[in-house]
Parts: C-alpha cells; sequence; structure tokens
C-alpha cells in the first residue's frame, strides 16, 4: 500500500490565505508589509526566485521591490544599498538572494541586514536566538518543513529524526527545530559511518544533501515520516529529489513529493516572517 502524500501545495494555500486575510485586515488600518528582494546578477534559478517572490507579494497584497543589480555591482555598492533599505520605512522584510558574485562576501552581506529585518532568518544574532530558544525570525525551509511534519497530525515530541544534511540553511536549523519540538535528534552527513543503521531508527526522516535520489527504501523504517528537501535537475531536465521517492513510497509513512512538497512552503513561510517583521517594527504583534 503506498504512503499518504504530504502536500505542500495545499499546505502552502491554506498558509497564505491567512496571510491574505490578516494584510487585508492590516490594510483598513492603513498598513501594508513590505518586502524588498535583491538579486545581483543573472543566475536563472536565482531569477526565476524572484519571480516567485514578487509574485507572492502582489498575491497577497504586500508592498513589494525588487532591485536588479548587475553581476558588476561592488560589494560597497550591494552594502549601501542594504543600508538604504535597512532605514527605509516601508519595507519591512529584506532578502538579498543567494548566491551571490564571487567577488561579494555573502556573510558581510547577510550581517548587514537589520536583524528584525532578516526575514531568511541567516543572521547570526537570529541563528544565536534559534540555537538557545529565544523567538527570532526563523529561516524559512526549515520552518516550512516543522509545519509540514505538524500537519500530517504526527506528534513530535519524544520521536526519534534524523536529518541527512547539515548545511547552516537547512540540515542545522531543522535540526534545531526539532529539538524544539522535543524530538530526539541524530544528524548524518557525509563522514557518517553506517548512516543506514541510524536512518533506519527514524520515525521521522529528513533528507537535505544535494543528491538525486540517494536515500532508498533501503534507508528507512518502516512507516516514517520522510520529509525531501532536495531539488535536483537531472539530464532529462526533469526535477527529483534527495529521496528515490517510489522506491520509499512503498514502505514508508506520509512523504513529501518532488515537486509540491517542500518547495512551496520556503515563500510561503518567507510571506509569513515578512509579516511578523512588519507587525513587530510597527508595535502590532
Amino acid at each position: 500500500m503506498s504512503a499518504s502524500i504530504i502536500n505542500g501545495k495545499q499546505v502552502s494555500a491554506e498558509i497564505r490565505e491567512g496571510l491574505r486575510q490578516e494584510v487585508e485586515r492590516l490594510e483598513k488600518q492603513g498598513f501594508t508589509p513590505g518586502l524588498a528582494v535583491v538579486l545581483v546578477g543573472e543566475d536563472p534559478a536565482s531569477q526565476v526566485y524572484v519571480r516567485n517572490k514578487e509574485k507572492a507579494c502582489h498575491d497577497l497584497g504586500y508592498y513589494s521591490e525588487v532591485h536588479r543589480l548587475p553581476a558588476s555591482t561592488t560589494q560597497e555598492e550591494l552594502l549601501a544599498l542594504v543600508d538604504k533599505l535597512n532605514r527605509q520605512e516601508n519595507i519591512h522584510g529584506i532578502l538579498v538572494q543567494l548566491p551571490l558574485p564571487g567577488h561579494i562576501v555573502e556573510k558581510a552581506v547577510i550581517d548587514a541586514i537589520a536583524v528584525e529585518k532578516d526575514v531568511d532568518g541567516f543572521h547570526p544574532v537570529n541563528v544565536g536566538n534559534l540555537v538557545i530558544g529565544d523567538d527570532s525570525l526563523l529561516p524559512c525551509t526549515p520552518a516550512g518543513v516543522i509545519e509540514l511534519i505538524k500537519r500530517t497530525g504526527i506528534e513530535l515530541s519524544g520521536k526519534h529524526a534524523v536529518v541527512i544534511g547539515r548545511s547552516n540553511i537547512v540540515g542545522k536549523p531543522v535540526s534545531l527545530l526539532l529539538q524544539r519540538e522535543n524530538a530526539t535528534v541524530t544528524m548524518c552527513h557525509s563522514r557518517t559511518a553506517n548512516m543506514k543503521e541510524l536512518t533506519k531508527q527514524a520515525d521521522i526522516l529528513v533528507v537535505a544533501i544535494g543528491r538525486a535520489n540517494f536515500v532508498d527504501a533501503s534507508y528507512v523504517k518502516p512507516g516514517a515520516v520522510v520529509i525531501d528537501v532536495g531539488m535536483n535537475r537531472l539530464d532529462n531536465g526533469k526535477l527529483a529529489g534527495d529521496v528515490d521517492f517510489e522506491s520509499v513510497q512503498s514502505i514508508s509513512g506520509p512523504i513529501t513529493p518532488v515537486p509540491g512538497g517542500v518547495g512551496p512552503m520556503t515563500i510561503t513561510m518567507l510571506m509569513q516572517n515578512t509579516l511578523i517583521a512588519a507587525k513587530r517594527l510597527q508595535g502590532l504583534a
């Protein structure tokens, strides 16, 4: 019997409807959340992401600014723009699309974004608050992962969760968020010995390594929740996750597809972060 599919598109649509209603209520008070997105260069994937973010703002009634800069933009010029946006009262969230051209130090740019406007959740202060359990703007993809798991109705407390991947963008923060939900967390990575022995103990398996179809059924405990964060373009042009969906679906519990699983949640959680940041900056939180 096939596992149930975790429909990220549907969950995303439900959350966005709630955001849309909240924005309409705020507009009646004369207030509109604002998001600024900065794109440096012409990376094709980044251009798609930025267009999708711009569309989400339009659909939800947010104020949106998109700053498209040439790849030749200097670090000083980019930091000057970030500083301007930090001080701009109608902008409540700032996102600088990564990756940046090689001559720009990403950390310097992330550090320059005002903590209260860091809707990506990458600023060291927000990361530190996440680590110690204080309130912070959460990284979007990890927050979306937790939301999807909760929507399955599975109780996270006391469960054994295994995360494959230790990136600063997904692996590390999602492990912290799982611990916040009182799960017991094991992290696996490229140097982990006997990985299958660990993953087959997982009640919840989160895979974020960027290797197409890496995890097959031999890695998965029957009935486990499987969250596939991977997004890989195959030689035939099709998208594939880090999980071999057909193989794993035959034994797993609820599982996310690619596309249509975690992907739709990332921009939705960005929109949620922007609304949270806006309400805090306006003293409405």
